[in-house]
Parts: C-alpha cells; sequence; structure tokens
C-alpha cells in the first residue's frame, strides 16, 4: 500500500517528483511545468507541435566527454545508428569523437556535417556495393568486414592499403533481450570465434592485396548492464589475436552501454569498465606475449538517450473494465522500441499534478500492439489536451520512426541554455506525397 492510499489528501495534493537519472542533466520544475535545457515543456509543445523529440545538447555533449575522461588512451566512436543526425553528428565531431555509420545514408548525414572522413567507420552486417563504394569515394578510414562475400567484393572495389577491421562474434552472452543480443553464436552478425570462421576470414583479409588488416570488432549486445562481459570478451578476443599470427592494431569491443529508462535503474558503470577492461586486456596481452592493441568503443544510447524527451498531447481517455487508455497522437511510428522487444518507459503529466491512478498509454496506430507504457501512474483525472512527456527517448527514436499509417515522423528540437531550435524539421504530406508517381 502506496503513502497516498494511506493518506488520501497526500494523493491529491502531491504529484510526482522529477525521477533522479532519466531526465537530461538540469531539467527542472517550475511549478508544475518542466523545464528542459532552460525551456518550458509547454513553450516547446506549443512551438513545435506535439508529437516532439527535445534533444538537450548539454547533455549529449557532457556525456561524450565522460567517454574521452574515462578512456583517455582509448578511441570513442559515436555509434551513428542511434541518432542518425547531422548536427548531432557535429557536435560528436566537435568533442573529438570518432562517428560509425552502416550504410551510404548514414554516409551521407555525416558527409553533410562534414564529419573527417579519418574518423569514420563504415559498419553493417550487409554492407552493398553502393554502400562499399560510397565509403571509398569518401575515404572512411576502416570498413568493418562481416562476411566472406564483403571481403571479396571489397578487395575487388578498393585500391591499396584500405584499412579493414574482421567483426567477430565472440560467443559471449551479455544477459540482455534476444532481439538485441549480438555476441552470441548462431547469429547474423561477424564471423564466429568458436568454428574458426573468424581465424579464416583474417587470413582472407590478408590475402587481398588492396586490403590491409588493422583490427578485429567485437559487439556483444544492447543495454549490457554488466562489465565482467566485457572482460570475458577481451580474454576471447586477445586469445584470436595470439592465434591469428598478424599484427593486430586495433581492438574494437563496441558499445551496447545500458541507459536508465525507469525510476531506479543505474547508469552504466563507465568508471569500473574503463578500469577492469584496462587490467584485463594488458594482463591477457602479457600472458600471450602479443602487443597491447588500442581499443576502441563506440557508445550511442548511453550517449544520446537519457538527452532527449518526448512531449505527446493526449488525445482521448477510454476508461474499460480493467485499464484506463490514454491515447496520445504519437505512437508506434516515432517509438517502436516497446512493440519490438518489450521496452519499458516512465511518463508524466506536464502542467498539474492531482491524485494519481494507473493508465497504459497507447498510441494512435491501427495495432493492438501500439502501446507506450503500460501501468504508470498519472493524474486520474487525465483528460484530452493534456501534455504528457516521456523521457529517455534520445536513443533509437529518431533513427527507427516510420511513416506507418502515412503519419509524419516528428520533429527533433535541440535544446540549449534556453534556447530552442530544430535540427529536424516535422515531416509533412507534401514529404510523404513526393515519393509516389
Amino acid at each position: 500500500m502506496t503513502l497516498a492510499e494511506l493518506l488520501p489528501s497526500i494523493g491529491c495534493s502531491t504529484e510526482p517528483v522529477l525521477e533522479e537519472g532519466l531526465w537530461p542533466d538540469g531539467t527542472r520544475l517550475d511549478g508544475s511545468d518542466l523545464v528542459i535545457g532552460g525551456v518550458p515543456a509547454s513553450r516547446l509543445a506549443a512551438q513545435f507541435g506535439t508529437p516532439c523529440q527535445v534533444l538537450d545538447e548539454t547533455t549529449v555533449r557532457t556525456r561524450a566527454r565522460e567517454f574521452l575522461k574515462a578512456l583517455p588512451e582509448a578511441e570513442v566512436v559515436f555509434a551513428g545508428k542511434s541518432l542518425p543526425c547531422p548536427e548531432v553528428y557535429r557536435w560528436m565531431a566537435a568533442e573529438g569523437l570518432s562517428l560509425d555509420v552502416s550504410s551510404a545514408g548514414e554516409l551521407a548525414l555525416a558527409r553533410a556535417a562534414d564529419f573527417p572522413a579519418a574518423r569514420i567507420v563504415m559498419h553493417g552486417n550487409v554492407k552493398t556495393g553502393e554502400d562499399l563504394k560510397a565509403a571509398l569515394a569518401y575515404g572512411v578510414s576502416r570498413i568493418v568486414v562481416d562476411s566472406f562475400d564483403e571481403i571479396a567484393q571489397l578487395g575487388a572495389l578498393a585500391r591499396h592499403g584500405q584499412q579493414v577491421v574482421v567483426r567477430v562474434t565472440p560467443g559471449v552472452d551479455a544477459h540482455t533481450h534476444a532481439a538485441i543480443a549480438t555476441g552470441v553464436e548462431d547469429q547474423k552478425f561477424g564471423f564466429s570465434l568458436a568454428s574458426g570462421a573468424a581465424l579464416e576470414a583474417v587470413l582472407r583479409v590478408v590475402e587481398q592485396p588492396s586490403l590491409r588488416l588493422v583490427g578485429l570488432h567485437c559487439h556483444i549486445g544492447s543495454q549490457v548492464r554488466h562489465v565482467a562481459a566485457y572482460e570475458e570478451t577481451v580474454r576471447r578476443m586477445v586469445g584470436l589475436i595470439a592465434g591469428c599470427g598478424v599484427r593486430i592494431e586495433q581492438l574494437d569491443l563496441g558499445g551496447g552501454f545500458c541507459a536508465p529508462y525507469l525510476p531506479g535503474e543505474s547508469s552504466f558503470d563507465l568508471a569500473g569498465f574503463a578500469h577492469r577492461v584496462r587490467v584485463a586486456l594488458n594482463y591477457e596481452c602479457a600472458v600471450h606475449r602479443v602487443p597491447v592493441p588500442r581499443v576502441l568503443v563506440e557508445p550511442g544510447r548511453s550517449v544520446v538517450a537519457n538527452a532527449g524527451v518526448t512531449l505527446y498531447r493526449v488525445c482521448a481517455v477510454k476508461r474499460g473494465t480493467t485499464r484506463t487508455f490514454v491515447a496520445v497522437d504519437g505512437g508506434m511510428s516515432d517509438n517502436p522500441r516497446p512493440a519490438l522487444y518489450g521496452a519499458k518507459y516512465a511518463v508524466r503529466l506536464v502542467g498539474r499534478g492531482g491524485r494519481m491512478a494507473p493508465v497504459t498509454v497507447v498510441g494512435r496506430h491501427c495495432e493492438a500492439g501500439d502501446v507506450l507504457a503500460s501501468d504508470v501512474v498519472l493524474p486520474a483525472d487525465v483528460h484530452a489536451g493534456d501534455l504528457l512527456a516521456v523521457p529517455a527517448t534520445g536513443a533509437y527514436h529518431h533513427a527507427l520512426a516510420s511513416n506507418y499509417n502515412q503519419v509524419g515522423r516528428p520533429p527533433v528540437v535541440a535544446v540549449h541554455d534556453g534556447t530552442a531550435r530544430l535540427v529536424v524539421r516535422r515531416e509533412t504530406e507534401e514529404d510523404l506525397l513526393r515519393r509516389y508517381v
């Protein structure tokens, strides 16, 4: 039983405090309004409409700097797929990070941001010929190969000296959702370490006269919470380095560092990761008598997730036999993560408090699975016109947005020191019609 249930008067007069760790740095309450980056949420909704994805620039830059500070000897590579946006790429370039892209389209955004080619890594488990040609034309520094066919194709397309990294499946279970587990055996990413395919891939790259092997890459999953999984990955990868008989200059440990989405969830232990991975790498290299490679890490979600807030307007409230449904003007077209793999979110009503009651926040799309958040508490008198704010929406929201039901994708609005500006405009009906012939 909650305190509000024991003391009903409290339930009427109070509202939830701002959940620690979920919101952008410096987010605060001003009365009942929510102030993000110095800008009230009510003003953002009035100026830019809803749904609206708000991104706090200071938080993004601060998280990037934290990785550089914790890992000064490493190359920090922003996972561009987490928030593909030229303005965000410019922030990363200015902070000294590198960038990974996984398609010609993401590379086009990097070009639009004038991101230095020498600091771009091309990823992707399937890179088409057009992807590879775009990477070679722009002069990206490294291409991560993911299949034997890709090695042969890249070898035929590249000129002498193209730097290549081999993606390895290390067989490490990061104990995350199956849809975002990428380091275990028998899935589409990388060359299996256990089967010997990884060693064979190394040898095939070395045989290509136009390619130069510079490193190994792995990625064990997303929303990884335990540093021990990365330590085990280091042990297995160094074992491969020792066995391949080729000088490996770089070891890319990927990303996947967790970010908090719900109250009580903790951020990733970056300091612990930096220390324990450094110790494990030095120890394993000493045991195997191989030079210590330079480490690369690829944070994406952990840099931008908690910098983002999505604003929605309530369109309808339906009170069923067992649940109350609060329907908003967005949904799975701007946030498919709950439908894809059961991601959970916190929600708060902006503008007032009141007695709280559990509700299910649903979207506008013609799918029973279009549920944004189940069993969250909002004021019991929530009604059409209310403004809702959902934190931790900076990663894989803009990136995964679609036009389901021909709904235009929402804008991305950057906030910084009390100012707000569009970095991605709202999609219009004219945009939707432009592709039809």
